[in-house]
């Protein structure tokens, strides 16, 4: 199903000048389908599942420290996406229940950072950040797999 994931601007990379007011991406599968307005993206793919969030949309980040405490390894990388980023530093990721942890959440073992923007045809990892920086929705390989109440 083809989900329009929108917010009150959409930024293609953390630190573009103009961000897109009331910008929206459209998310088949894994990947992204579209980027635009909402309403352009709502006129080209009539019927899909709008998802609408306060704040600026903008791609997920790179977790590059040490991974948030947690009793069990999964719970440590859903610490990771609670926070907006859906890749982590291999060198923080050491044991392998940890990357067994990542792996079957589709979080991204990375030997070092990069730069991480929202591409057409790219793998749809997106975040979404309240006015304080705070996450509200993170959406990884497709998926939404946080969501703040």
């Amino acid at each position: 199903m083809l989900t329009i994931h929108a917010a009150d601007e959409l930024r293609y990379t953390w630190d573009d000048p103009e961000p897109v007011k009331d910008g929206a991406v459209a998310v088949q599968g894994v990947r992204v389908a579209a980027t635009g307005s909402l309403a352009e993206l709502q006129e080209r793919f009539p019927g899909a599942r709008v998802r609408r969030w306060p704040g600026v949309l903008g791609p997920a980040r790179v977790h590059e420290g040490p991974l948030p405490d947690a009793p069990t390894p999964r719970e440590r990388v859903h610490a990771v996406l609670k926070l907006g980023a859906v890749a982590v530093l291999e060198e923080y990721a050491g044991t392998p229940e940890l990357r067994a942890a990542a792996e079957r959440n589709d979080v991204v073992v990375l030997s070092r950072g990069r730069r991480t923007a929202i591409v057409d045809m790219g793998r749809a990892d997106l975040a979404v950040f309240d006015g304080a920086g705070a996450c509200i929705a993170t959406v990884c390989a497709g998926r939404l797999v946080h969501r703040r109440r």
